[in-house]
């Protein structure tokens, strides 16, 4: 595959703008053979997407997405800012993924239909982000799928049951939930491409599809939290307190996951408006696991302590701004480095350091994780006599899995309110 073209911070409009005028576009990577381009006019920049049009990568097609906002501010229509031509791109590409105007090719391979798939899933992650993200999938059909040339290509009209079942012989993972998931994208990426070339491929490809990836593995036995990842109400105030003494940022992050249990993909995702602190309340997102029939936030209840470490960060700010944001920073040395501005969290692991310290200042055992927070609080409502159906739609859930996974807390909090009703009889 050809080497891939640099990369520019074609993002910020004044790094644009700092760029030589060439007719040669600047790009940016998207995903996997695919880069949103900005060419640096004499009067002005334009928007271009190049993509690749076979599997090797040696052939690309491209198109204009639109003009800058150089000199004119954005209207989403003809004058895209970066983000607005980022996911006019991803559309583009997406429709590409769905074969939208594509041939039907009898001889597609696995490899070729995983490739599509991954990418469909790149763009799908990449869009709830806001930004350019690899889906779990693309790592572990890579790993797993593409890097396995006996099944990768095999043409999909010629693969068997024994093919796969002889590919999943070969797995060496240490999880059977692991194995799952990955057949779980085996067979999306499969059955996606029989959809779309049904035509011209065998009809019976999807039964063999269904029990050649049959999982192998024993049954994953019923999961449950285990009892080191539920902290005392206690424990909390202290890796509370302890985060706050750390970083004022991370402080803030950690007592609103304490507070509401909700996941850091959703926490992240709160704005300013999010915060209605007059009326003690959180607006969490939803998250984008499952199928949700509406996208209505969750309204969660807070403490006044909580509303008070949130308003300095609440206060004069647009509704539309990040309620949760740290200071981002750049190396300046080899052991310097330096704060430059402030910025959202992204990703889980930016709070990996810093929760280790926090861990350890609370006195707290090193093997306590940042889901121990939205365990702990899960198991607090069931505690208290909440309805589980409660429960579950404060943490974004479902009854079936606070049953599957809270079992042993649902009975306790059943017995303690069964022997509130008990009343002397006797006497």
């Amino acid at each position: 595959m050809p080497r891939p073209p640099k990369e520019y911070r074609i993002q910020d409009r004044a790094a644009r703008l700092r760029l030589e005028v060439r007719g040669r576009p600047y790009w940016r990577f998207l995903s996997e053979g695919n880069y949103i381009g900005y060419r640096r006019g004499a009067r002005k920049g334009t928007w271009v997407i190049k993509w690749a049009v076979d599997e090797e990568g040696k052939t690309y097609s491209s198109a204009g997405l639109g003009e800058a906002d150089d000199v004119r501010e954005a209207d989403g229509r003809t004058i895209l800012s970066y983000r607005q031509a980022f996911e006019k791109a991803l559309e583009r590409l997406e429709h590409q993924s769905k074969g939208e105007g594509a041939y039907l090719n009898p001889d597609i391979t696995v490899r070729a239909a995983v490739t599509h798939y991954i990418l469909d899933r790149d763009i799908r992650r990449s869009a709830q982000a806001g930004r350019v993200v690899r889906s779990d999938a693309h790592y572990k059909l890579h790993a797993h799928v593409l890097a396995d040339k006996r099944i990768a290509d095999i043409a999909l009209r010629d693969i068997s049951e024994l093919d796969l079942r002889a590919w999943q012989k070969r797995l060496v993972l240490e999880k059977a939930s692991s194995t799952q998931r990955l057949l779980n994208d085996f067979k999306a990426a499969l059955n996606a491409t029989y959809a779309s070339h049904r035509k011209v491929l065998p009809g019976d490809l999807p039964m063999t599809v269904k029990y050649g990836l049959a999982i192998d593995t024993p049954a994953i036995p019923t999961a449950r939290a285990r009892d080191n990842q539920i902290l005392s109400d206690e424990d909390i105030r202290k890796i509370v307190a302890a985060a706050v003494d750390i970083d004022e940022d991370f402080g803030r992050l950690v007592a609103v996951m304490a507070a509401t249990g909700a996941r850091f993909a959703q926490i992240r995702r709160m704005t300013v408006g999010d915060a209605l602190l007059d009326q003690s309340r959180l607006m969490v997102p939803q998250s984008f696991k499952g199928h949700k029939k509406d996208s209505q936030p969750i309204r969660v209840a807070i403490g006044q302590d909580i509303a008070d470490i949130l308003k300095p960060v609440t206060s004069g700010r647009p509704n539309n701004a990040p309620l949760l944001e740290r200071w981002l920073v750049k190396q300046i040395t080899a052991v310097k480095w330096e704060r430059y501005e402030r910025g959202p969290w992204k990703t889980a692991s930016e709070m990996t350091r810093s929760w280790n310290a926090a861990v350890k200042k609370a006195g707290l055992p090193q093997t306590t994780i940042p889901y121990t927070l939205r365990h702990s609080s899960i198991v607090r409502g069931l505690r208290v006599g909440l309805p589980i159906r409660l429960v579950a739609a404060l943490h974004d859930t479902s009854v079936v899995m606070i049953e599957r996974h809270y079992a042993r807390w649902i009975v306790d909090g059943l017995d303690e309110l069964a022997a509130r009703a008990v009343i002397p009889m006797v006497g």
